[in-house]
């Protein structure tokens, strides 16, 4: 079985939610997906229930670019937790694009590889917006902020920044299961004052603010009281930054990465849930470059 192409993308988490005000910022993180094209079935069946990696394949043609030769089959390895709102399927297709554009020696521009990651996305129905911002943060690190509604990708982009210092900060993301349903555009529309509050303290760099204010206009989109409640759990046990990401119903938390006794003092907080689990991670600055 060879390998005939491959690429690697990340996750990210919400700092601006796109469908409040049309504006999207995500921030990368260290959660690794990887996708190769083999030319041979692999004995691991393919998980993708949104057929997503079809839709890639659809929007790739769509956008004049040929199929590697011969028969092609898809292997999927990711270390984001689907469904939880940190940017999995952005991340999938980005790296599924990297891997064709391995396998058919094509040179895209990465504003190229955002677009047709949001057609596919769209295509799929995972997302209700493109998810444009995810996407950026699937490819680079820090975050970007986009206007979701620009013609393209690179039109879109407002406003960029690396992020908070991944040497100073520890991310904890808590995983509360699978999301029970899509919410709707209209849900997130009574928000809207609270979503404009997260875009001013992102074009005054403060991100992390941008992050928790996000979280609280989110989680009142939602209509998640537990989700309110887990973060304000956060901020009473020492976290400086907490908010749901994407639409949910994953929570992350910022906390200083000197602070040992805060960090294990929270773990130990939400491990009194008998369906969240926890998961530690730290933000992406710039590109990181995985092992193929």
């Amino acid at each position: 079985m060879a390998v005939i192409g491959s690429g690697s993308a990340n996750g990210a988490c919400s700092l601006l939610h796109a469908a409040g005000l049309g504006y999207g910022a995500s921030l990368a993180l260290d959660l690794q997906a990887k996708v190769k094209l083999l030319d041979k079935k692999p004995r691991k069946d393919l998980d993708d229930p949104d057929d997503l990696l079809t839709k890639v394949l659809d929007s790739w043609k769509s956008a004049g670019h040929s199929l590697p030769n011969g028969e092609f089959f898809w292997s999927v390895a990711s270390k984001i937790p689907p469904r939880q709102g940190l940017k999995s399927s952005s991340a999938i297709s980005v790296a599924a694009i990297r891997a064709l554009c391995d396998a058919t020696d094509t040179n895209l521009a990465d504003g190229e590889i955002v677009d047709i990651a949001a057609a596919a996305q769209i295509a799929a129905g995972v997302s209700i917006t493109g998810s444009f911002d995810d996407s950026w943060a699937a490819i680079e690190g820090g975050w970007k902020l986009v206007d979701v509604n620009a013609e393209n990708a690179e039109q879109g982009l407002l406003l960029e920044a690396p992020g908070p210092n991944s040497v100073d900060w520890t991310v904890l993301i808590l995983l509360r299961g699978d999301r029970v349903e899509k919410p709707s555009l209209e849900s997130f529309s009574f928000q809207q004052q609270s979503f404009a509050q997260a875009l001013t303290a992102l074009q005054e760099g403060k991100d992390l603010v941008a992050l928790t204010l996000n979280g609280r206009a989110v989680v009142s989109a939602l209509n998640d009281p537990m989700g309110r409640r887990m973060t304000n759990d956060a901020f009473v046990n020492g976290a400086r930054a907490a908010g749901i990401t994407g639409s949910g119903p994953a929570l992350v938390i910022f906390l200083p990465s000197v602070s040992k006794p805060t960090i294990e003092r929270l773990k130990n907080w939400y491990n009194r849930y008998d369906d969240v689990e926890i998961m530690e991670t730290s933000v992406l600055n710039k590109e990181i470059v995985y092992e193929q």
